[in-house]
């Protein structure tokens, strides 16, 4: 799997990724680093296939209107720690994964990983 994460998620989410095994990106990774256009970033995920890591509801609006990004997880879980967040995503990485078999859409929140069609 193949993540880009998105600008309101902190760098040492990738790195903790990264060292679960999985391809990430973070947009402080990119040329124009926090400040990629959306569309640059649909568009990235659409060329590599990757999963956008967000807050940003905007991407939700891109998706069912143009089906882009290529997938999308969106993180849903409000003010938390860094720490919490990490062990949040760490403790949900099996239902992301086979959430992602079957869906282009999921949902973090502090309970679960909800599946959007």
């Amino acid at each position: 799997m193949r993540f880009l994460i998105d600008a309101q998620l902190p760098r040492r989410l990738a790195h903790r990724l990264r060292q679960e095994g999985f391809e990430v990106i973070h947009t402080l990774d990119l040329p124009l680093g926090n400040r990629t256009p959306d569309s640059t970033i649909n568009d990235l995920s659409a060329r590599d296939q990757s999963i956008v890591i967000t807050k940003d509801e905007d991407f939700v609006t891109s998706f069912h209107l143009l089906r882009r990004p290529h997938k999308l997880l969106l993180v849903s879980t409000g003010n938390i720690t860094n720490a919490e967040r990490e062990a949040l995503f760490l403790a949900s990485l099996p239902e992301i994964k086979s959430g992602f078999r079957r869906f282009h859409f999921l949902e973090i929140t502090r309970k679960s990983v909800i599946s959007h069609t």
